[in-house]
């Protein structure tokens, strides 16, 4: 039986030669094709919805394009993609390591009656210039560039307008108040360093003291509550008594004006009465004065109830008697 076995040499026993020619000739359009195939590639891409591109033509800006296919010049144009959606960032960075047993060291802030209070608080941002965020911010090989810079900023604000505030203030009616202006103070720091970041909402979560007095603020708290439960009681009662004071206040007004009046109109006819009298003394002095006379002793001895009359010129130890009262009514 013969076995065939296939010669991997040539004739003689020397290798097969290697068509060079041949090769060297289809090796540039191979490269040709390869560099075409790179460029084609390269000048494609693709802009997401919760992006926009900032491109770069010869290192200058060029343009700022928005989401879909786009084309740009290979080895001319560089393109950076910027994410305009809306990032959240919750602050302290110790929470987002460890949100359920964050160090109580990483979020203690001193305020300004030097008492001690932890803050935390959440700091919503988006791009809102991909042209300044990506020569101001961008970093090729570190993404978390921007994070690190809004951090450092927000922390610092944080920190310093806690320090303008009361231990009851920053605890209690104060916190919506804190978190607007360090909203506004931190994108006024952001507007400084021209990085197209804006702000769009910071809302303080919690408040609270450290563990260590925690029993002592409860005890604050519950005095305060029932302060105001106390004040609450004490507004609802003189809500009540304040309409019936101004209304008693009201009538004696109305009472001593209606008295006034009233004396006033008497005093104008004693007088008007008494210039009558007086007018009619310098007419008539002698009946007048008589007048007057019979009128002062009608008015006092009608207030009498017996009456005597003794006669001046009867001798001594006489004392005749008229009773004028027994036969008065005759």
């Amino acid at each position: 039986m013969e076995i065939h076995r296939n010669n991997p040499r040539g004739r003689g026993g020397h290798p097969p030669e290697v068509p060079w020619d041949s090769l060297l000739a289809v090796a540039p359009i191979v490269l040709l094709a390869m560099v075409l195939l790179y460029l084609l590639w390269s000048s494609v891409y693709t802009v997401e919805p919760h992006e926009k591109a900032v491109v770069f033509r010869f290192g200058k800006y060029n343009t700022t394009v928005d989401p879909g296919l786009r084309f740009c010049i290979p080895l001319v144009d560089e393109v950076i993609k910027v994410s305009v959606e809306e990032h959240s960032l919750r602050l302290p960075v110790g929470y987002a390591r460890r949100p359920d047993r964050m160090p109580e060291g990483e979020s203690l802030m001193l305020t300004g009656d030097l008492d001690a209070v932890l803050v935390e608080w959440t700091v919503q941002w988006q791009v809102t210039d991909p042209f300044l965020y990506s020569t101001k911010f961008f970093r090729q090989g570190d993404p978390s560039y921007p994070e690190r810079v809004l951090i450092a900023v927000a922390q610092t604000v944080m920190n310093r307008l806690v320090g303008d505030y009361s231990i009851d203030e920053v605890l209690t009616e104060s916190r919506g108040e804190i978190g607007e202006e360090a909203r506004q103070a931190t994108q006024d720091i952001l507007d400084s360093y021209s990085c197209g970041i804006g702000i769009r909402d910071l809302q303080m979560q919690r408040t609270t003291p450290p563990a260590k007095v925690q029993p002592a603020y409860e005890q604050v708290n519950a005095s305060e509550q029932l302060r105001a439960q106390l004040k609450n009681e004490a507004d609802k009662e003189r809500n009540k008594l304040l309409p019936e004071a101004e209304a008693e206040k009201d009538k004696m007004i109305n009472e001593a004006l209606g008295y006034a009046k009233r004396r006033w109109a008497e005093a104008d006819g004693e007088i008007k009465a008494l210039l009558d009298k007086y007018h009619a003394y310098e007419k008539a002095p002698e009946v007048t004065r008589e007048r007057l006379y019979i009128e002062a002793m009608q008015e006092v001895l009608g207030q009498v109830d017996s009456k005597v009359i003794i006669d001046a010129d009867l001798p001594e130890r006489v004392l005749p008697l008229l009773p004028l009262d027994q036969g008065a009514g005759k």
